[in-house]
């Protein structure tokens, strides 16, 4: 039973972390189900923790949402890639993007702030 709230803990988690990103995104559910060829039914289901989502599913909404697939699978409790080269410390460092969506201490409005002050100021000469 352990093993079973855990488990819906995880998607809760991962539901909630997929909608704020999505907020982010400033997409409706509607219009991820589109970018994702997922429906819109399944995709309100994940959100909410309902469902388990396949790998290709979650790739799906990683690169909707201009996130990392790693990053998505990360919350997902699963790993990109089992064994391999991709040991801890292996590949590029997270975007500063990247950073700022996953940072547990923010809030999405602060999220929210701090992505459009940051993407402002790289567009600056």
């Amino acid at each position: 039973m352990a093993d079973e709230s855990q488990s819906d803990g995880q998607l809760g988690a991962l539901g909630s972390y997929i909608r704020v990103q999505r907020q982010l995104a400033d997409l409706s559910l509607r219009q991820l189900a589109d970018l994702t060829k997922v429906s819109n039914a399944y995709l309100s289901q994940v959100e909410r923790g309902l469902h388990q989502p396949s790998l290709r599913v979650l790739r799906s909404i990683a690169d909707a949402l201009n996130l990392s697939a790693d990053s998505l699978l990360a919350q997902a409790g699963m790993s990109a890639s089992k064994g391999g080269d991709n040991g801890p410390g292996a590949g590029s460092p997270p975007s500063t993007e990247s950073a700022i969506r996953n940072d547990p201490e923010l809030g999405p409005e602060e999220k929210e702030t701090l992505l459009h002050v940051y993407r402002s100021l790289r567009k600056s000469p």
